[in-house]
């Protein structure tokens, strides 16, 4: 990050925040309220230079607003809020579709051999990709934002796959410092993933969602949901991954309050 990226940020974040834009966070993100007067302030900042940076697209018919934008902008930058970060640099473009979409059919590559028959797509709310846009439904959106509490939250799914892929690989570990955090992430995540995909195995009810056993990444996503959505619950059921998430994003949101 150079010295003229410095320079331009500093500029933004000097911009005072538009009253119009607060009373659509106020409107739109329930949670923002749950935050201090410090908190609010930094997040502002952050959200001032994610809107300039990123490139925003509207797809399906869907005309890009500021109560668009703000509202994508708020979830997204809470996961960063405390955290030492570069704004998500592995996201450049985000497109935002009105309501559901069914990606194209994947093609097979010319070194595949199709042993079972490609599945047909099915309808998505949101999609991270490894070297692309990441792509957002806006009704999604904003159920997230105006419903919390029920462990759902698309923008922190897809944003935390975009943490998770700084590294290179969407594997479930995002970037750490010491090798003693990796040894602890790894296994506290593993456990805990492992655990979720037995207790579904033998038909138990589980506090994280099911989807979350589909693999490390999306366990993952899930829980960065869960952690952001149902803190309080989070902390009764799964004490030691909601630990290693609190010092992970540098935040408590149980101590916060909801659910």
């Amino acid at each position: 990050m150079g010295w003229f990226v410095n320079r331009r940020r500093r500029k933004i974040m000097r911009q005072p925040f538009p009253a119009a834009w607060e009373e659509i966070i106020h409107r739109n993100f329930v949670y923002y309220r749950l935050l201090d007067d410090a908190e609010q302030a930094h997040l502002q900042k952050l959200m001032q230079v994610f809107i300039a940076e990123k490139n925003w697209e509207g797809a399906g018919g869907l005309e890009l607003t500021d109560e668009i934008r703000i509202t994508i902008a708020v979830q997204a930058c809470l996961l960063i809020l405390n955290m030492s970060h570069d704004y998500y640099r592995n996201v450049t473009t985000i497109i935002v579709y009105p309501s559901e979409v069914v990606p194209p059919p994947r093609k097979i590559s010319f070194f595949e051999t199709a042993l079972h028959p490609v599945e047909p797509p099915c309808p998505i709310v949101g999609q991270a990709f490894h070297r692309g846009p990441l792509i957002l439904v806006w009704e999604a959106v904003l159920f997230s934002g105006r419903h919390p509490g029920s462990g759902y939250n698309v923008v922190y799914h897809e944003f935390a796959h975009k943490l998770d892929m700084l590294d290179g690989a969407a594997d479930g570990t995002p970037p750490l410092n010491t090798r003693l955090e990796y040894r602890k992430w790894i296994k506290t995540l593993s456990r805990e993933y492992l655990l979720l995909r037995k207790d579904l195995e033998k038909g138990v009810g589980t506090f994280l969602d099911d989807y979350g056993a589909m693999d490390e990444a999306e366990f993952f996503a899930v829980a960065t949901e869960h952690f952001f959505d149902q803190p309080v619950l989070m902390c009764e059921h799964a004490p030691e991954l909601y630990r290693l998430f609190r010092e992970y994003y540098g935040q408590d949101p149980a101590a916060r309050g909801g659910k």
